[in-house]
C-alpha cells in the first residue's frame, strides 16, 4: 500500500528549528525525537532562517588560524607522501 505525505505546519517547522538553534540540540537529535528525517530539518533550517545559522559561527581566533594553516601544510605534505605511495605500489605490482 502507499504511504501519505506528512505535512507540518509553519509554527511547528519554526519549533523544530529553534530546537536545533537556540535549545543547543543536535540536528540528529532533533530528527530522532520528532520523527522526521535530519534532511528535512536541514532543509527547514535553510528555508527559515539561513542568516542565522551562518550567524552563529565564530570568527576564527589567531591561534586558530595558524593550527588551520598548519593543518593544511601537513595535509598537503600527507597527501603528496600517499600518491606516491600509491605509485610505487603500482610500480611493484607491474614488476611481479
Amino acid at each position: 500500500m502507499g504511504s501519505t505525505r506528512r505535512s507540518f505546519t509553519d509554527e511547528y517547522k519554526r519549533d523544530a528549528v529553534a530546537l536545533v538553534i537556540e535549545g543547543g540540540h543536535s540536528v540528529p537529535e532533533v530528527a530522532k525525537k520528532l520523527a522526521i528525517s535530519e534532511t528535512t530539518i536541514r532543509k527547514w533550517m535553510k528555508k527559515i532562517q539561513p542568516d542565522s545559522i551562518v550567524a552563529t559561527e565564530k570568527p576564527l581566533t589567531e591561534s586558530e588560524r595558524m593550527e588551520l594553516q598548519r593543518l593544511r601544510t601537513e595535509n598537503a605534505k600527507l597527501e603528496m607522501q600517499l600518491d606516491f605511495a600509491k605509485k610505487v605500489s603500482t610500480w611493484f605490482a607491474k614488476g611481479q
